[in-house]
């Protein structure tokens, strides 16, 4: 079956542009009038003809500037190139998959042939993707300048709002504006469901090689050096910085405005609230350097041991 690709035309509202690749025939007239939210407002809930096996594009309009998208603002292939890829290549979407749909924006600039989107991933307004790069399903990016071969996992959201607010005297919470954005390296990965919040008025920056595990949240402002490895369910507080090569193992809490030497490695479930030297480990919450833990664990447990034997276990 042939995959269509439509034009949305103004449904984002101030004259900006939206795709959708739809499956043709039954199931395409199905999905007429289901089409989902976007950032400031409602796609059009009808479609003319949504066609079977046709490939032409089909463009309608909902109080937009109406005519073809710019020339080189965004290349979102023909339905053939859509099909090409269906076939196979690269990171092939499964076989008997098909896109419900895409939504690439107008201002969106997507790289060079080689370049993924999967079904329901969106690419946001100010994005930039690079080459080779590849957005899996219900993947989406906001505010984002991708570098070469990056990689979004299922359900991955990065360019989110940050978690900036301030508390008023009445004990209001008002939103802090998120005016920054999400600088990806070249090769970074993003697991399944993990956030990347975008700046608040710099950037967040994840340095060339880094990967996210699934389920890991990064506040705005964050920024990690090369080839950092951070683990599921870890989450780094806003504008922490991690040096080059850091290891942050699985649930691990970073609280904000720390920072993280080189080489450093967090281990889990630790809770860091302090700077932590280059190539240092630290375990435990509060984490200290691993050596002083172990041993503090074990005075413990010789504490503990005395007190079940009926003896004093303090000092003269």
């Amino acid at each position: 079956m042939a995959v269509q690709e439509i034009h949305i035309q103004g449904a984002l509202g101030g004259g900006r542009e939206g795709r959708i690749r739809q499956g043709g025939g039954k199931a395409c007239r199905q999905r007429r009038g289901a089409l989902p939210d976007q950032a400031a407002g409602q796609f059009a809930t009808d479609v003319a003809t949504c066609g079977g096996d046709s490939s032409p594009s089909q463009t309608f309009e909902q109080g937009g500037v109406g005519g073809p998208l710019p020339a080189g603002a965004i290349e979102a292939g023909s339905a053939q190139g859509i099909d090409d890829r269906l076939a196979g290549g690269g990171h092939p979407i499964p076989a008997g998959l098909t896109p419900l749909f895409q939504v690439l924006h107008h201002h969106a600039v997507r790289g060079q042939p080689g370049d993924e989107v999967g079904p329901q991933a969106v690419v946001g307004a100010g994005c930039v993707l690079g080459a080779g790069s590849v957005l899996r399903a219900l993947a989406s990016m906001e505010f984002c300048i991708a570098g070469a071969g990056v990689v979004l996992h299922q359900g991955a959201r990065v360019g989110n709002e940050g978690y900036g607010f301030v508390t008023t005297k009445a004990g209001e919470h008002v939103t802090v504006p998120q005016l920054g954005r999400v600088i990806l390296g070249d090769g970074v990965e993003i697991g399944a469901n993990s956030c990347v919040d975008r700046g608040a008025a710099g950037d967040t920056v994840l340095g060339p090689g880094t990967r996210l595990d699934n389920l890991v949240q990064i506040g705005h402002n964050v920024k990690t050096g090369r080839g950092c490895v951070i683990v599921a369910q870890a989450g780094i507080a806003g504008s922490a910085e991690l040096g080059d090569f850091v290891v942050v193992a699985a649930q691990a809490g970073l609280v904000g405005h720390i920072t993280i030497g080189s080489q450093a490695r967090i281990g889990a479930q630790a809770g860091v609230m302090n700077d932590v030297p280059a190539a240092t480990d630290v375990v435990g919450s509060p984490a200290w350097p691993a050596r002083e833990t172990l041993r503090a664990f074990a005075r413990l447990r010789q504490l503990a041991a005395t007190k079940r034997d009926g003896t004093s276990g303090g000092t003269p």
